[in-house]
């Protein structure tokens, strides 16, 4: 799944300014002959070690699970667990 998605973002980059000028032509009919993975919606946010699709944070790349067990071997800069 995480290469599907590597895969995807390539095709989206690649396609990014004919879906522009398309778009701002109003050629529908030419952007729906286009690849179907070269629309940036079909793109999904992964984690980037473990590829888990849901619980997926930003500002670190990581799902929460991974977020939460890097942080508490405090390999995360900054991070550290709360305590009141």
């Amino acid at each position: 799944m995480k290469a599907r998605e590597v895969k995807r973002a390539k095709l989206v980059a690649k396609y990014a300014e004919k879906r522009k000028a398309l778009k701002e032509a109003g050629d529908y009919a030419a952007l729906d002959k286009l690849p179907k993975n070269a629309s940036p919606v079909r793109l999904h946010n992964r984690c980037s070690l473990t590829g888990r699709p849901k619980g997926y944070m930003r500002a670190f790349g990581l799902s929460r699970i991974q977020f939460r067990e890097m942080a508490a071997n405090g390999l995360i800069p900054g991070v550290k667990k709360a305590s009141w």
